[in-house]
This record gives structure tokens, sequence and C-alpha cells, in this order.
């Protein structure tokens, strides 16, 4: 859970009260937190503070720091990567991470709207598109280009998750994380989502059209 004060907090779901742990990071309000699909123990974490913050559940500070120069209204992880993130801002700006390749910079940007606060991002569980949405009730649809979509199997559901582990902590740079820690990795039942069907946008009630790409293509 994030908090206005900049702290995220971890509780446990067999006490009602129970805290774990706490993670001071933020120096502003914590508008989201998002667990990785793959890896049980990393999580980011975004801010009005302008900062999307790579986590590991027990090192006490960030492994990694991203500074959007603008406040930063959600984050959300690819479903077929355990590198690959989404990220919104409040100056109508979509940007689309994959630190395995990069860990400085977007792999994809694109602006939306000047004038309304990007406030949700979400990737469809099937098809190479993400969902945005803002503050003036707008939804986005956007088709991410081939290097932005890059998955290590034929398909989702054969995606190998002991692979995209090794693959996330290869590029994390973790000097005090406790070396006796492993973590288990569940074997998830297939999802059983289907997506949404088609890749209609919608702004306002005007009719739907193509999404746009993202992504450079580099």
């Amino acid at each position: 859970v994030g908090t206005e004060e900049g702290s995220i907090q971890v509780y446990s779901k067999a006490y009602n009260t129970q805290l774990v742990r706490s993670f001071q990071g933020h120096h502003m309000g914590v508008y989201a937190v998002r667990w990785n699909p793959f890896h049980p123990g990393v999580f980011l974490s975004c801010s009005a503070d302008w900062t999307v913050q790579l986590w590991e559940m027990n090192v006490s500070r960030p492994v990694m720091t991203f500074d959007l120069n603008c406040p930063v209204g959600d984050i959300a992880w690819a479903p077929y990567s355990s590198t690959v993130f989404a990220v919104v801002t409040s100056d109508g700006k979509v940007r689309v991470f994959d630190v395995s390749v990069n860990k400085y910079e977007e792999m994809g940007i694109i602006r939306l709207n000047k004038k309304a606060k990007l406030t949700h991002v979400a990737f469809n569980p099937r098809d190479p598109v993400i969902c945005v949405g803002d503050d003036k009730g707008t939804i986005n649809v956007l088709k991410l280009s081939h290097n932005l979509r890059k998955i290590n199997a034929p398909g989702i559901k054969q995606i190998d998750r002991d692979l995209e582990v090794e693959r996330l902590e290869k590029v994390m740079i973790i000097p005090d994380r406790d070396p006796s820690i492993t973590y288990v990795v569940k074997k998830d039942e297939p999802n059983k989502n289907k997506g949404s069907k088609g890749n209609k946008s919608a702004r306002g009630a005007a009719t739907p059209r193509s999404p746009k790409p993202i992504g450079s293509g580099r």
C-alpha cells in the first residue's frame, strides 16, 4: 500500500493489521504499487515526486529509480515479460521501458494529450496493446511496436517463469540482499482471460479508430 507521505507499507493477509515491512523511498504521495507478475519479490512504485522506483522485497532502498520530470499517475507490468513495464504521467505521455535492454531510458514514448493528466494504464493480457485513461474520461488504446512486445516463448501460456525471474535478476543490482534468501516461483494455471475483443479506442463519443502505435522500433 502506498501512502500520501511517500512510504510503502506491506501487510500480511493472514492478519488484518499485521505490518510486514515499510519502505521509504518517495518523498511525496505514492499513486500506485505493482508486483511483478513473474518475480514474487519485486515490485514497482510511482509517485507525485516524479519518480518510478523498482524494489526488491528484502532490500531497504530502491534497486532502480527513474526520474521522469513529471508526476507519475500509474504503472503496469507487461504480462509477457518480467522486464517490461509502462508508465503514464501528468503531462500526457506514455512511456514503455524494457530494463533488460536499457536501464536508463524508455524504449518507446508517445504524447497523447497535453491538456489531460494520464491516470491509468493496463496491458491487454493477450494482444500487444495497452489501454490508457486520463482525468477527462478518455480511454486510448495503443499498439506496441515489435521491439516492445518480444516474448521468449511461442505464447503467454508457454512462458518459462523461472527464466523470467532469472532475466530480471540479471539486470537488478542488489548489493545488500541476504544471499540466503531464495524465492519460490509458483506455477500458476494458464491465464484464462481472453482479453478485449478488437483494438478499438474511444475518445468521448468519437468513432472507434485503429490504435496508435507506440515504440521507436529500435
